[in-house]
């Protein structure tokens, strides 16, 4: 298997109400089964996710942190690790200045999984075409340096695909063997889109026909914390 990671350039500023189907269509040509990897940030511009806050004052999100968490696990200094409403375990609740007009803050869509079906839909009915779509955000990991990209929701794609039952390359029998395919295929794109390149969406070609099928985040990647040893 061979794949195809190809940064869509030359979209233009997100803007609340902006229908991003409309925007990727127009911007590069979809085949099917091609994975549309759509960064948080435009998707909440585009759901107008924004709340004003005081562009002179650095800590002036600091309360909406609290106010979209709904658990702080970690304080140390401004840093503040929590759990938001939707499972996710991230710093400041996933709240961003970056890339945003100045004196704006950008909270996370209200649904990542549902916006990654309404973009997909969209792409369906413009261009006629099936695809996946990943929505992506940049979270930090537990003991390890530096951040990543992951998937806070999908569409169209496995969360996760799970090959226990399956055997390795020696036929050993996998047993606990479950794979977060749409966090690998976040990274994959953020190899092209970057962090600062102002490219907020990527198409993955190539990626196994078996993986296309109904798929949430919230209900397949995200851990019960009955099953999480750490928190």
């Amino acid at each position: 298997m061979s794949l195809q990671i190809l940064a869509v350039e030359g979209l233009p500023e997100v803007r609340p109400g902006d229908d991003l189907a409309t925007l990727i269509v127009g911007a590069v040509e979809l085949r099917e089964r091609d994975c549309v990897v759509v960064t948080q940030k435009i998707v909440s511009k585009a759901e107008n996710r924004l709340v004003e806050i005081d562009p002179d004052d650095p800590r002036s999100h600091k309360p909406l942190v609290e106010e979209e968490a709904v658990r702080i696990l970690r304080r140390r200094g401004d840093l503040l690790i929590t759990e938001t409403r939707h499972g996710f375990v991230c710093a400041n609740a996933g709240i961003d200045l970056s890339n945003v007009d100045r004196g704006l803050a950008a909270l996370l869509p209200e649904d990542a999984d549902r916006s990654a079906r309404r973009i997909r839909d969209g792409i369906r009915a413009r261009a006629g075409v099936e695809v996946a779509v990943v929505v992506s955000d940049t979270f930090g990991r537990p003991w390890r340096r530096g951040v990543t990209d992951v998937a806070i929701g999908c569409a169209g794609i496995a969360g996760v695909v799970d090959l226990r039952g399956t055997t390795d390359a020696l036929g050993r029998e996998l047993q606990v063997t479950e794979v977060a395919v749409v966090d690998e295929i976040a990274a994959a794109a953020d190899l092209v889109m970057g962090k600062a390149r102002g490219v907020p969406v990527a198409v993955v070609r190539g990626l196994d026909p078996a993986w296309f099928r109904p798929g949430e985040v919230r209900r397949e990647v995200v851990r019960d914390p009955a099953d999480d040893l750490f928190r």
